[in-house]
């Protein structure tokens, strides 16, 4: 198969459309004979003659239209190649998979792809539900693009692996079983409630979350159940086995027999963190959904009073 030079090809279009040698040249700043000698390449790759005297001037043989024709279907192909390239460098298609821990999905991961959609239309998202420190491990293995997780603290020094950043500080409230003595309390004290069991995960962020906020107020928890599931924490903190702290985005429906209480001295939050694979971060495509998922934690913020 004949290898064909596109630049070639373009002398032989411009030839035809200006009709003479030199005004090829000028038109490509190339000599005459730089001209001529393109064109006679061609003529030898194409295997028939491209070119016929026409008095002292030379004119296209019909060779030459049947090569053209088909010219300008590869250079308006390449011309839509390069326009759809110019719209990947822009972020305005591809793809973006965003792995989120199940509380941030409907909080935060739908109103950014729903704002990404209307900005972004070919832009393509796929949502992946993970536990929050599984995200990781999802983006060491290319399974995500983005990865939001949780932390006890907001992210400090960068892993040489990955970029962070923290989309909000979500605070934390203690769940009290209805009839327990401090569900009158307006802000009880975690340290009040250092001799209660405690109802908290085996693994994971969350346990490390509630670990550290106990230690703040100054005790190590004792932990009474292992449960990790909202759902589960909660039924468990209306049935009287114990108490537990419960972030803002989970607690948005009220369990009977569960009294929330914020505790107003301690503060306690867990950070809400994004994170990237080293580098990829200034891929337009992440870029643009990253920007979308800080508008969403932004408007989160702004319009809900319990996170001020």
């Amino acid at each position: 198969m004949t290898e064909w030079d596109l630049r070639k090809l373009r002398v032989l279009r411009t030839l035809h459309e200006l009709g003479t040698v030199r005004a090829t040249a000028e038109a490509l700043s190339m000599t005459p004979s730089a001209v001529s000698q393109q064109l006679s390449t061609l003529s030898e790759q194409a295997g028939v003659a491209l070119l016929e005297a026409h008095g002292r001037r030379v004119r296209l043989t019909e060779a030459a239209h049947v090569l053209l024709r088909h010219t300008d279907v590869v250079l308006a192909q390449l011309e839509r190649a390069e326009a759809e390239l110019d719209r990947f460098v822009r972020g305005e298609v591809g793809r973006v998979r965003v792995g989120s821990f199940a509380t941030a999905i409907p909080a935060l991961v739908v109103p950014a792809l729903d704002s990404l959609r209307r900005s972004h239309p070919k832009l393509r998202t796929r949502v992946h539900q993970a536990e929050a420190a599984e995200v990781y491990d999802l983006l060491a293995a290319g399974e995500i693009d983005i990865g939001l997780s949780l932390a006890a603290h907001a992210p400090g020094d960068q892993d040489g692996r990955y970029e962070r950043g923290e989309l909000l500080a979500d605070p934390l409230d203690v769940a009290l079983p209805a009839g327990h003595r401090a569900a009158d309390a307006p802000a009880p004290s975690l340290r009040d409630l250092a001799e209660e069991p405690w109802i908290y995960g085996a693994s994971g962020p969350w346990r490390e979350i509630t670990l550290a906020a106990c230690a703040q107020a100054g005790f190590v928890p004792r932990q009474g159940h292992v449960a990790s599931d909202w759902r589960a924490i909660l039924d468990l903190v209306a049935a009287g086995f114990g108490v537990a702290l419960i972030p803002r985005l989970a607690a948005a429906e009220d369990t009977p027999g569960v009294v929330l209480r914020t505790p107003q001295a301690d503060q306690p939050r867990r950070h809400v963190v994004w994170a990237v694979r080293a580098g990829s971060g200034r891929r337009p495509q992440i870029d643009a959904a990253l920007g979308a998922l800080a508008e969403a934690a932004a408007l989160l913020q702004s319009s809900n009073v319990q996170f001020k």
